[in-house]
This record gives structure tokens, C-alpha cells and sequence, in this order.
């Protein structure tokens, strides 16, 4: 007997209406889904799984782990991965030893770890004959990365539900329309066991760590308590861009 997870009908539903407006996932599609362990991506994984047997169309997916070579143990993520039949890979880098090297003191290690993180699931995809990698990220991170390009950046930009990376993957985040919280209640409900910051190899490092976002997270928090629709108003703006009403100076040539 095939063991299953209790998936709520909202996150079920906006994957089928995001996947629906953006056009993520179709007929044919070998997706490489990257695996940290966290709640996000536990949801994607059993969310894409349960999409597979929903979708009037056939795809496949594998989850694919990095390690960082600081010793992680990821035979829990495989034994459950394992448990619920779902294909997983854990890719062994040396990008822990590499930043000793590489990042200046003061400098950003999330990036960092980041864009070594990024490189590997690509050449990974590309590896494993996969034509799109799927991110975990949901409505909280495109919120508040636009929010801190606003205010540290000074740019109006998020995150896309899709692009084309310069090695021609397609990169597709079907949880972008999803609250974190959502994500949060699916593996309590679950009772299934989610890595959190802790595993973030920053810590292992005597620095200080990033505040923007922890900032950002605050200030938004606030802000919904005053407006409760605050994500829900944000969601329809990023649809609904009027480019011609900013100062850009292009547009006026």
C-alpha cells in the first residue's frame, strides 16, 4: 500500500490555478526539484506528487538534495523520500570548504551559499536529462524580496513564477502564490520533521548574520495586522503592473 500525506485543498488549489495562469508544469516535463528539507520544499515535493496524479497530463520529477561537505546527514530526507516513493538524489559538493577561501570577511555568505547552491541543482538538471528545476519559494519570500529591493536596493523587482536561466532551464516556483504559513501547517499537520535555520552553513561561521530580511519579515508582519489583505492585495499588484506610471526613463524615449 503506497503510503500518502494530508495535503489541504487550498494549497492544492492554487498549485493547480498558479500552475494554470504561468503554465509551469506541462506535458512531457522532467523537473528537477530542489530539496533542502525545510517546510517549503517538503510541501513541494508531496504537492508536485499528488499533482502527478491529478494532472490530466503525464510529468516526472526528482528531488535533489546538496550537501555542502560539513558532514550533513540527509538519511532521514531519503528514508522519507523513500517512504512516500518519491526519486531523490543528494548531489556532495565542497562549497563549505571553498567559502573559507572564497568569501572576504563582512562579505554575504547567504548569497554565497546561495549561488553555489543554484549552480549545482542546475548542472545537476542538466545531468539528469531534467528540462525545468522547481524552487520552493512562496507569497512571504517574493513579498519580502521586493520590499528589500525597494528599501536596500532601490529597484521594484520580486520573484518570478518562471524564467528561462542563461543554460535554457526553466526555472518554475509553483508554491509562489502560497503563504508560508500554509507551508508551516502542512508538515505540523503531518508531523513531519523540517530542518530549519539551523542547518544554514552561515552559522558555522563567526560572523554576523544578515538583517535585511529578518527586518523586512517584522516590518511586513506589522503592516498585515493593520491590513490583513496586505499579501492578498500585494499578489494582485505584482499582475498588475502599470509600467508607463513610474519614472522610467526608457518608456519616455
Amino acid at each position: 500500500m503506497k503510503l500518502s500525506v494530508k495535503l489541504s485543498k487550498k494549497i492544492m488549489s492554487k498549485l493547480g490555478k498558479t500552475n494554470a495562469e504561468f503554465g509551469l508544469i506541462e506535458e512531457g516535463d522532467k523537473i528537477l526539484v530542489g530539496l533542502s528539507g525545510g517546510k517549503d520544499s517538503l510541501t513541494l515535493i508531496h504537492a508536485l506528487k499528488e499533482q502527478q496524479r491529478r494532472a490530466p497530463f503525464k510529468f516526472e520529477f526528482v528531488a535533489v538534495t546538496i550537501s555542502y561537505g560539513m558532514g550533513e546527514d540527509y538519511s532521514h530526507l531519503q528514508e522519507h523520500c523513500k517512504k512516500y516513493d518519491i526519486p531523490h538524489k543528494v548531489i556532495d559538493t565542497s562549497v563549505y570548504d571553498l567559502a573559507k577561501d572564497k568569501i572576504r570577511k563582512n562579505s554575504s555568505f547567504c548569497s554565497f551559499f546561495s549561488r553555489m547552491r543554484r549552480g549545482y541543482l542546475y548542472t545537476s538538471a542538466l545531468d539528469l536529462g531534467c528540462n525545468k528545476v522547481a524552487l520552493g519559494h512562496h507569497l512571504d519570500d517574493a513579498v519580502e524580496s521586493f520590499f528589500m529591493n525597494f528599501i536596500y536596493n532601490g529597484q521594484m523587482r520580486s520573484l518570478a513564477p518562471k524564467y528561462t536561466a542563461g543554460n535554457g532551464l526553466v526555472v518554475i516556483r509553483p508554491l509562489i502564490q502560497m503563504r508560508e504559513r500554509q507551508l508551516r501547517a502542512f508538515v505540523v499537520d503531518n508531523d513531519i520533521s523540517a530542518i530549519g535555520d539551523e542547518s544554514c552553513p552561515a552559522m558555522r561561521f563567526d560572523v554576523k548574520m544578515p538583517h535585511a530580511r529578518a527586518n523586512t519579515k517584522e516590518m511586513l508582519a506589522k503592516m498585515e495586522k493593520e491590513f490583513p489583505s496586505l499579501f492578498t492585495s500585494l499578489n494582485a499588484s505584482f499582475k498588475n503592473i502599470s509600467k508607463d506610471s513610474f519614472f522610467d526613463v526608457e518608456e519616455f524615449k
